[in-house]
């Protein structure tokens, strides 16, 4: 594999490859510099709408989970609101078993790679929105470790909530942090589950959801009509129903997920401005801020895309 990092035009993809080869190896810290800012720009801060710190065991030994992790504890901006807390991966850990995972069962491993901002602006749009959720049966679709799913279970009065993911290992975490916030969720009830989105018939779930909710699910396009059928497949039938994504435009892949919402018969509509502190942190990002190098609206500014039946 070629790793001459003087050329100043390398593919993002081989950059990609270059920096999961030097995990896998273990190279010294001497190594030159990998340009990080042309392989990806996404932030662990990412919009910064809910307050977070790294804290020590929850409830358990810490010998008790691999030294990757960590407990994150977030502080949700509501009044009296309790302390939200997700077992997560720390950044940059590679396991070759999240790989052998992956082929297994035909998935990405994205859920595990960090929170991502998207999940972070869905959070906070669920707490911006609580009559939305109020006494419903809501689900979430490639949930990651669960953040918004948990905040809307703890903070909206919702009679069920499901968090879902593909991936069994993101489903794992999934439960330890339904398991770690139980004493937090009140009335409602909260379960994990693991969902396929070629899964064209969902057990006995299907028809059954008020609302279904989703954060930067449309990035790879070979799982575009996948999600789109088992969005449909999960909205209630009778009665009104919603399902709720935000995702950045990336090129031409939000529109080519909507062609296939289209295709299955939903409809839906298109938000840009859907809140003013989210607008406003955007319009910072856009203009240079440091906090969030190699911004782009294109790639980080996540839409809200309403889908109706």
């Amino acid at each position: 594999m070629d790793t001459d990092h003087s050329q100043p035009n390398r593919k993002p993809s081989s950059l990609r490859w270059q920096i999961l080869r030097r995990a896998l190896i273990r190279r010294p810290s001497s190594d030159p510099e990998i340009r990080l800012n042309k392989v990806s720009r996404r932030t662990r801060i990412g919009f910064n709408l809910i307050p977070w710190h790294v804290v020590n065991e929850v409830g358990e030994d810490s010998d008790s989970f691999p030294k990757r992790d960590a407990w994150f504890c977030y502080t949700l901006p509501l009044p009296n609101a309790p302390k939200l807390f997700l077992r997560q991966r720390c950044e940059d850990c590679v396991d070759l078993n999240d790989f052998e995972v992956c082929n297994r069962y035909d998935i990405d491993n994205t859920g595990l790679v960090c929170q991502w901002p998207s999940e972070d602006v869905l959070a906070y749009y669920a707490m911006s929105h609580l009559g939305c959720f109020r006494s419903k049966r809501v689900i979430e679709l490639g949930s990651g470790y669960g953040l918004a799913g948990l905040v809307i279970a703890m903070a909206t009065e919702a009679s069920e909530v499901v968090i879902s993911d593909g991936n069994p290992q993101v489903v794992d975490y999934i439960q330890c942090n339904i398991d770690a916030n139980s004493a937090s969720l009140g009335s409602t009830k909260v379960k994990s589950m693991i969902l396929h989105w070629d899964q064209y018939e969902v057990s006995d779930i299907p028809g059954t959801f008020d609302v279904i909710v989703a954060s930067d699910c449309t990035f790879f396009k070979e799982f575009h009509k996948g999600l789109a059928r088992t969005i449909r497949c999960l909205l209630k039938e009778d009665g009104p129903s919603e399902a709720i994504l935000f995702s950045p435009k990336r090129g031409d892949s939000l529109d080519k997920f909507l062609v296939e919402v289209k295709n299955s018969g939903l409809h839906f509509t298109i938000t840009e401005t859907y809140d003013t502190e989210i607008w406003r942190r955007h319009k910072i990002f856009a203009n240079g801020d440091p906090s969030w190098p190699n911004y782009d609206s294109d790639h980080c500014y996540p839409l809200l895309v309403s889908i109706t039946r």
